[in-house]
């Protein structure tokens, strides 16, 4: 039923029936999000545009930020769907958008999704961002870490990423773990933090008691 879906939407933003073969990406994205992003990067693939489609909806994005009369436009639960889609067709000729981006919009306005639209950009990153060899990695700590110390860890972390990817790391600090630190790197979690440990330790002794 997916897969049904997933072309259908890929049809959408073919313009010749020798482009409906999707091009598959990097890694796999889930939901509603994930099959308009799919066939988003298919599409954007095949007319070597995948960076111009990522600026232009990250660029698109921001403007939905400043642009009250705009967001409030693509919000508005109200309007036709027809509506929409001419409306938009203006802001993409204005903007202006490729046609890829467009097709984006006009198939969200048809289908009613628009307001899955930064889940779909969202999306579309992730997968650019595996298609770069770019891996994201979040480490939190309970204080800030040293030059020498984050160096350090850079240097360790970059020992589980794969020849031609890079590493994307992100360190943020969070006190209530009081100590040790929590790192997520690709699909890996580990949590090192004393909080947690604390709680392991508590749970025991109140499971005995």
């Amino acid at each position: 039923m997916a897969a049904c879906r997933m072309r259908v939407i890929a049809r959408a933003f073919s313009t010749s029936p020798g482009q409906q073969q999707l091009v598959k990406p990097p890694i796999q994205v889930f939901g509603i999000e994930g099959r308009y992003a799919t066939a988003l990067f298919s599409a954007a693939s095949k007319q070597n545009q995948l960076d111009t489609v990522e600026k232009e909806l990250v660029k698109f994005k921001g403007t939905l930020k400043t642009d009250v009369k705009l967001r409030e436009f693509i919000e508005n639960p109200t309007l036709k769907r027809q509506l929409k889609v001419e409306g938009l067709k203006q802001v993409s000729s204005k903007f202006p958008l490729s046609s890829q981006s467009t097709n984006l919009l006009l198939l969200l306005a048809e289908n009613g999704r628009l307001k899955s639209l930064d889940g779909i950009i969202g999306a579309y990153q992730t997968i650019m961002a595996a298609h770069r060899g770019e891996v994201p990695c979040e480490v939190i700590t309970a204080k800030p870490l040293d030059d020498a110390l984050k160096t350090e860890l850079e240097a360790a972390l970059k020992s589980f990423l794969k020849q031609g990817q890079k590493l994307q790391l992100n360190v943020k600090v969070d006190p209530t773990i009081i100590g040790g630190m929590i790192v997520s790197i690709g699909d890996k979690y580990v949590d090192m933090s004393i909080a947690t440990k604390i709680k392991k330790y508590t749970d025991v002794i109140t499971a005995v008691v």
